[in-house]
């Protein structure tokens, strides 16, 4: 995905895994996001993590926040399945990259499960900030620079509180895709990981407005992911190594974009276990019966 203005491709690339979105964001995501993510980077450090003006409770069931411990899940989580598909996701890079998405993930993410295993941080900025950490020294090619900065730039959002909200996570999970599109130049469209990040935290965001509980929020934004990761198949890649190709980019699933749908699924799982069960609200949504799909690109 790493194109001749790519800056995050020093390393050599990941195949078409490797670029995000400009600068000046797409479809939607782009000054809503960095503005929700700008209003929440500071925390009260409150036990709850409630954001006053998203409306939303978030979190787990007892405590009403989302704490180290789930995001210690979705680490792991992560870990299990990138171990899981990492043939597939070669697979798919040998199609249109190089042939390591698969290996270099698997990589990072054993590392991150092995550091975590070593002593867990106390609060999930701090725990995502050691993930990003590990991730840009353990992955090779653009895709460890891209992810570690998301999960880096995500942990600085949430900042020292014990737990946070799930309008907060929203908001650090924009924050990460602020921080990639720093380092790469990519669009919805273009054929690379955005193609799912952009769509997920759309609906995530508004599952968020609408007060769905956790579990099933976060359940809308995996279903995006994969969705927008689908839809690269048809794709003609615009960015990186896989835009060499040209048309024979066609017909193929973005290895980038096929991984953020697994990182955005195994949140699901995580928070699916830690924080309530599908169907609770974690904030007064008045009239709201069901949960209108997320909207397209403006």
């Amino acid at each position: 995905m790493a194109g001749p203005d790519d800056r995050a491709r020093g390393t050599g690339g990941t195949g078409n895994a490797d670029g995000m979105s400009d600068t000046n964001g797409t479809g939607g995501t782009g000054g809503a996001h960095e503005a929700n993510a700008a209003n929440h980077t500071t925390r009260a450090g409150t036990a709850s993590g409630v954001s006053s003006a998203s409306g939303a409770a978030g979190g787990t069931a007892d405590a009403g926040g989302l704490d180290a411990a789930l995001f210690a899940a979705w680490a792991e989580e992560i870990a299990a399945a990138v171990r899981a598909d990492r043939d597939r996701l070669t697979a798919l890079d040998s199609a249109i990259g190089d042939a390591d998405h698969g290996a270099n993930l698997d990589r990072g993410f054993t590392a991150v499960a092995e550091a975590l295993a070593g002593g867990r941080p106390d609060t999930p900025g701090a725990l995502l900030s050691l993930v990003g950490n590990t991730l840009i020294r353990k992955v090779g090619g653009a895709s460890g620079p891209l992810y570690g900065m998301a999960f880096r730039e995500a942990g600085k959002a949430l900042g020292d509180a014990p737990e946070v909200s799930l309008a907060d996570l929203d908001a650090a999970l924009a924050a990460g895709l602020a921080g990639i599109r720093r380092l790469g130049s990519a669009a919805e469209g273009d054929k690379t990981m955005v193609d799912a990040l952009a769509p997920a935290l759309r609906a995530l965001t508004q599952a968020v407005q609408e007060g769905l509980a956790p579990a099933e929020a976060v359940g809308a934004a995996a279903e995006a992911a994969l969705a927008g990761a689908q839809a690269t198949i048809p794709m003609q890649a615009r960015k990186g190594r896989a835009s060499y190709l040209g048309p024979r980019s066609l017909g193929h699933e973005d290895p980038g974009a096929a991984s953020t749908a697994l990182i955005v699924r195994a949140l699901h799982a995580a928070v699916s276990r830690t924080a309530g069960a599908p169907g609770e609200r974690s904030g007064p949504a008045p009239g709201e019966t069901s949960r209108r799909a997320p909207e397209g690109p403006a």
